[in-house]
């Protein structure tokens, strides 16, 4: 445990992780100064607390500043100070030691760890592996994610078991001795390259999950994103499990809707997925590795079956909020990126036409829009696209499906049951993070269910028409 104890640390960002990791800095009889290019009414309100605390804070610092660089001993960034790049170069200069607030937080923890990370399906991977382990009466508490950050859970982990965490690359980037008993990668695909500039240094950054690990120490690693990491030439030193729901080579995989196993004294079937109430080739990953976490800790198959097929979607995960007049209404907000969006379309019930109608669009992370082409020509009606990369689809989906731009996600909800026949679906997955419309994810989720409620008491006595439009007449009214 890394002694704070009279050290002067500087904190960058303070979103929900850095108030925190300020909590714990104090707490442990740091001196802290915190800093944030946000001056939001909201953040200043938030640090109010914290500058009762003795915490020196700056608001709406964008560049450093010399005298706040002064006789440092440490500093620490949050996920959100990840972007402050000014700053960390400037510590970089002047040889000041940076971690992360999750590296702060292990440093001073008192149990062991279970880390998921990935592109996609960490945090409901994480929550269910939180459900195993209760299951099985070991104690754990779900930390890592915004409303639970790990420094919130040092005061109490000599408590627990295991802590189980969902952790991001920008949290794993900056991390120095993490060692996780059990480490957990769902995947690797595109994200963040208006960070990372390219895949290399994205998948660097994940494998760092598993860098500080042992012989004695286990990998759960979906098989594909194990095959990017040995492109790299890295290694990974603990025990490995593989999983994956399209390839049969993995040790954990899916058959006909069969979730089997080969691991070495585990062979055969574990479990029916097409009986778990979670759909899709996505959420059958994340119940092998929940599988393979129970196994390498030695919770009994019959113990986890009954948690893994009752398990429900975490909200704003395909989430249908209603059916009007024969149309579904999916909220997977949560859709942060296209990889994500592409195993969600996937999942939708398909008849062999397109019953789609996407809303899609936020902030630009400098995605590639191209590659999901040809599955928005197999799948997808219409799209109704917002928020600052909109131009940016348009241009790459228009040769696939008919497009339109929207000022507001109401305006494509509302326009889009206007024309949405019975059988069709209304799918809210941006691929991207929210923009200034939205402050988060859950908000915009929120907000797609609010107009989805109002419109379902406005349309409560009407009936579809019944009349399916051509593609012709889709093409028209989308470029009205």
């Amino acid at each position: 445990m890394f002694n704070l104890e009279g050290k002067r640390v500087l904190l960058i960002g303070l979103g929900a992780r850095g108030r925190s990791a300020c909590r714990l800095l104090r707490n442990s009889g740091a001196s802290v100064v915190a800093v944030d290019s946000d001056n939001s009414e909201f953040l200043k309100k938030e640090t109010d607390l914290l500058v009762k605390l003795g915490v020196e804070v700056h608001l709406g610092l964008d560049r450093p500043n010399v005298k706040l660089l002064s006789e440092l001993d440490l500093s620490v960034v949050s996920v959100g100070g990840v972007r402050e790049s000014k700053w960390l170069s400037a510590l970089k200069k002047i040889n000041i030691p940076v971690i992360g607030e999750l590296e702060l937080g292990y440093q001073q923890l008192r149990c062991l760890n279970i880390a998921v990370t990935g592109t996609n399906g960490k945090t409901s991977a994480a929550k269910l592996i939180e459900q195993l382990l209760i299951a099985s009466q070991r104690e754990t508490e779900l930390a890592g994610k915004v409303d639970c950050p790990v420094c919130d859970s040092v005061s109490y982990s000599k408590d627990f078991d295991y802590l189980t965490l969902a952790v991001n690359s920008f949290q794993l980037e900056l991390t120095q001795f993490f060692q996780p008993t059990v480490g957990v990668l769902m995947n690797i695909d595109p994200d963040h390259q208006d960070h990372y500039g390219g895949m290399v240094k994205y998948i660097n950054a994940k494998s760092r999950m598993f860098s500080n690990q042992q012989s004695f120490d286990w990998a759960i690693v979906q098989s594909e994103a194990l095959a990017q990491i040995r492109s790299l030439g890295i290694k990974i030193p603990s025990k490995i499990v593989t999983f994956s729901s399209s390839n049969r080579r993995a040790d954990i995989y899916l058959n006909r809707g069969l979730i089997v196993s080969r691991v070495p004294g585990w062979e055969g079937p574990l479990l029916d997925f097409n009986e778990c109430l979670l759909e899709g080739a996505h959420n059958a990953e994340i119940i092998m590795a929940a599988l393979a976490v129970g196994r390498v800790l030695k919770i009994p198959l019959e113990q986890s079956v009954p948690v893994l097929k009752n398990q429900t979607p975490l909200p704003h995960r395909y989430e249908t909020v209603a059916e009007i007049n024969g149309v579904r209404f999916i909220n997977d907000s949560r859709s942060t990126n296209f990889a994500a969006m592409q195993k969600t379309l996937s999942s939708v019930p398909f008849l062999g036409d397109p019953n789609i109608w996407l809303i899609a669009g936020g902030r630009d992370k400098k995605s590639p829009f191209h590659d999901v082409g040809p599955l928005l020509s197999q799948r997808v009606k219409g799209a109704y696209l917002m928020g600052e990369t909109r131009e940016r689809i348009r241009a790459a989906w228009s040769l696939f499906t008919p497009c339109r731009l929207i000022e507001s996600l109401e305006d494509g909800v509302m326009q889009a049951s206007e024309i949405a026949e019975d059988g069709d679906v209304i799918l809210l997955s941006p691929a991207s993070e929210d923009s200034s419309s939205f402050n988060g994810y859950q908000h915009r989720g929120e907000m797609f269910r609010q107009i989805v409620e109002r419109l379902a008491g406005c349309k409560s006595s009407e009936r579809s028409t019944g009349k399916a439009f051509s593609a012709s007449e889709i093409s028209n009214v989308m470029s009205r």
